[in-house]
């Protein structure tokens, strides 16, 4: 999976207006949007940005009516690895084409005034963005009496991979839904934000909107999986949401579990090896079950050190389904109370 497909996929959630104004009121200060009828967004062809329009892809331009005026939201998608130190500088160019474009059609206030502006920067890498936000930061120290006549400029950033988890988790908008998804492990998808992705796709008509979620989920399940059928949420029109579920369940168990065994350096053969040795001994079903715990254990041996002697015990006696819920949570969980949960903790 690209960059450039993610991209795709979040270009075509805010080719919607509604998209477009939960990502501003939900995850930037301004709540100037709040209430603003759909009707009131009309997106802004972009092709005046370059002579070659391939080169600028990430922009999206939306003008929005606030009773007599109009505000314009400039929405730049960085979805990419790297931190652009110049990020200020480019907002600046292209803040100013629009401009340039707005006077050349002639759209502008009967004072014959420029609009408003918002620029949002919209970014998912992995590096922390340090990436100064205010062009001022960018300009030497100008000599006294210049530095009225230096340009300005600033840039809203929306960091996703730092959204506050709790604020997030309090948001109930769609958008909010699908930066839970994106940000979260496995197990968690499975066990808390698919159910609700289900559900907004059952209540959800055929529109166009429904469409790009779907490209959107298609291209995050590549980027994890390199699997797009595994996720195959067009396939809920015709079936039963709680038989896909289950089977959405089993694929995720699997893949959440092959994330524990990948931190742990434990291949898939080494596991499907300790479960052909084990089936012959015991049997295929316990079989797999004295696989699921040894690699459990190795995974807590490289995880914790010494595994005591009362969590082995505990090991003994688990089922399959705790296993497999442990080997998940292995991924993340600081300790070993953290891994098998209140209840289910052995006294260690």
């Amino acid at each position: 999976m690209t960059t450039q497909s993610h991209d795709l996929g979040y270009r075509a959630l805010f080719a919607h207006p509604e998209m477009v104004r939960e990502l501003i009121t939900g995850f930037t200060p301004f709540k100037l949007l709040d209430g603003v009828a759909l009707s009131a967004f009309k997106r802004i062809n972009t092709d005046y940005v370059s002579e070659r329009p391939s080169a600028r892809q990430g922009d999206l331009v939306w003008r929005v009516q606030l009773g007599d005026e109009f505000l314009y939201v400039y929405i730049l998608l960085e979805c990419q690895s790297g931190v652009d130190r110049w990020m200020a500088l480019r907002m600046q160019t292209y803040v100013g084409l629009l401009c340039q474009d707005l006077v050349k059609r002639h759209e502008l206030s009967p004072g014959l005034r420029l609009p408003p502006l918002l620029p949002l920067v919209l970014y998912n890498g992995g590096p922390r963005w340090n990436a100064s936000i205010d062009l001022a930061e960018l300009l030497m120290e100008a000599p006294a009496g210049l530095a009225a006549l230096q340009p300005s400029q600033r840039y809203v950033l929306i960091d996703q991979q730092r959204l506050d988890p709790a604020a997030l988790e309090a948001n109930d908008d769609l958008l909010a839904l699908l930066f839970r998804i994106e940000l979260s492990h496995i197990p968690d998808v499975l066990h808390t934000h698919l159910r609700a992705l289900l559900a907004w796709f059952r209540d959800t008509p055929q529109t166009s909107l429904r469409t790009s979620v779907w490209a959107w989920w298609k291209t995050l399940a590549a980027r994890r999986n390199d699997n797009q059928a595994l996720f195959d949420i067009a396939s809920l029109e015709d079936a039963d949401m709680d038989a896909t579920m289950i089977n959405w369940a089993e694929e995720l168990r699997e893949i959440g579990r092959q994330e524990g065994l990948a931190l742990a350096g434990i291949s898939k053969e080494e596991m499907r090896a300790e479960g052909r040795a084990q089936g012959r001994a015991e049997g295929r079903a316990e079989g797999q079950v004295m696989a699921l715990r040894a690699t459990l254990e190795k995974v807590l041996r490289i995880r914790f050190g010494a595994v005591p002697e009362q969590a082995v015990q505990r090991l003994d006696r688990a089922t399959q389904e705790e296993l497999e819920t442990w080997i998940e949570r292995s991924v993340t969980a600081p300790s070993l109370a953290g891994l098998f949960g209140a209840d289910a903790a052995p006294p260690v």
